[in-house]
């Protein structure tokens, strides 16, 4: 497991543990997926980024059957969108362990291919923010 796939999980689970739902774990996801778009599609392509997240769900897909209900990502299908609806339908815990499990595979596949140091580099402003701090604010 890369660091910065490391740090990637404890950001989703830091959502599951501060008691936040299946919505509010999608919010955060699909958030996050939009800031890994922004980031590498100038430098991979859109269809580059595509073809790692599509890995990665396949991947991700044996240990958490949720993710098979997403679609798989093309210009055409918001995989984003789809992502969110599947996470929003689970409970938070489950939500947030799917959405690490995805995340951490995508970042390790791209740390294989381009390094740790770059893709901790590319990803910095998602892997260096607290994940949606105020879902811990929420609960009593």
């Amino acid at each position: 497991m890369s660091e910065p796939g490391t740090r990637a999980r404890a950001a989703a689970a830091q959502l599951a543990s501060g008691g936040a739902d299946g919505l509010r774990v999608a919010e955060a996801a699909t958030a996050a997926w939009h800031q890994v778009y922004a980031a590498l599609t100038p430098i991979v392509g859109t269809r580059g980024v595509e073809a790692l997240f599509k890995r990665s769900l396949s991947l991700t897909r044996e240990a958490h059957a949720c993710l098979g209900d997403v679609g798989d990502p093309s210009p055409a299908h918001d995989h984003a969108a789809s992502l969110r609806a599947v996470l929003a339908r689970q409970a938070g815990a489950d939500a947030a362990a799917a959405h690490a499990a995805l995340l951490q595979i995508f970042i390790d596949l791209l740390s294989a291919l381009i390094g740790e140091s770059l893709t901790a580099r590319l990803l910095h402003p998602l892997l260096d923010q607290p994940s949606s701090g105020d879902a811990a604010q929420d609960t009593p």
